[in-house]
C-alpha cells in the first residue's frame, strides 16, 4: 500500500507540507509506504477543456509542456491521496486548481481510476477561509468516487508562519487522528476477510 501526498504550497517546508509530514509519519507508522510530492510553485496549466483526455482515452493529460501527466501517474499508482493547501483568498492554490481540474477530467474520461482510493484534504491557513479550501478539495474526492476519511475536527491548522503548525495543538491531533484513520481505512480495504 502507498499513500501520496500533494504539498500545494510554494512554500517546500511551510506549515502545509509540515501539516502533511504529521499526517504521512502516523501512517508510515503502520508499515504503508508514502511519498511528499512538491506542487506549488510549479509552472501548470489550468485545463484547456480541449477534450484530448476523452478521445485518447490514455489515462494522460494532452498539455505536455509541464509536470501534470507524472502527478496523473502518482495518483493512479497508489492506494491514497493527500492534498494539501494554503488557504490563497478562500481557496486551493492555482496549482491545487490545476492538480484537482485536470486530474479530475483525464480520471472520468478514462473509466473513473479514481474510484475506491482514499482521500483527504489537509489545510493550512491564517485566520479564515479554511472551510472553502476545505470543501474545494473534498469536492474533488467526491465526483472522483473516492472514499474520505475523518478526524476529531477538519483537517486543519491555524498557522501564518513557517512552524506556526507546532503552535497549534488541536491542529497537530487532528493531523495525527487523520494519519490513523487513512492507515487504518487502507488496511480495512486492503483486508482479505
Amino acid at each position: 500500500m502507498k499513500v501520496v501526498a500533494f504539498n500545494g504550497s510554494p512554500r517546500v517546508n511551510g506549515n502545509t507540507a509540515q501539516s502533511l509530514e504529521i499526517v504521512l509519519e502516523e501512517i508510515r507508522k503502520e508499515g504503508i509506504e508514502t511519498e511528499l510530492i512538491q506542487v506549488g510553485g510549479k509552472k501548470l496549466s489550468g485545463c484547456k477543456a480541449c477534450m484530448m483526455c476523452r478521445k485518447n482515452q490514455d489515462k494522460r493529460c494532452a498539455i505536455q509542456d509541464d509536470e501534470m501527466n507524472s502527478f496523473i501517474e502518482k495518483m493512479i499508482e497508489v492506494d491514497g491521496i493527500i492534498i494539501g493547501s494554503p488557504t490563497y483568498f478562500s481557496n486551493v492554490t492555482a496549482e491545487i486548481k490545476a492538480l484537482i481540474d485536470r486530474c479530475g477530467y483525464v480520471a472520468k474520461s478514462n473509466g473513473g481510476f479514481l474510484k475506491g482510493k482514499v482521500g483527504a484534504p489537509v489545510v493550512a491557513v491564517r485566520r479564515a477561509g479554511s472551510n472553502f479550501t476545505y470543501a474545494a478539495i473534498n469536492f474533488f474526492f467526491g465526483i472522483s468516487e473516492m472514499i474520505v476519511p475523518g478526524s476529531t475536527y477538519w483537517n486543519m491548522t491555524l498557522a501564518l508562519q513557517p512552524g506556526d503548525v507546532w503552535k497549534d495543538e488541536e491542529g497537530i491531533a487532528t493531523f495525527r487522528t487523520l494519519g490513523k484513520n487513512i492507515a487504518a481505512l487502507l488496511k480495512k480495504l486492503n483486508s482479505n476477510g
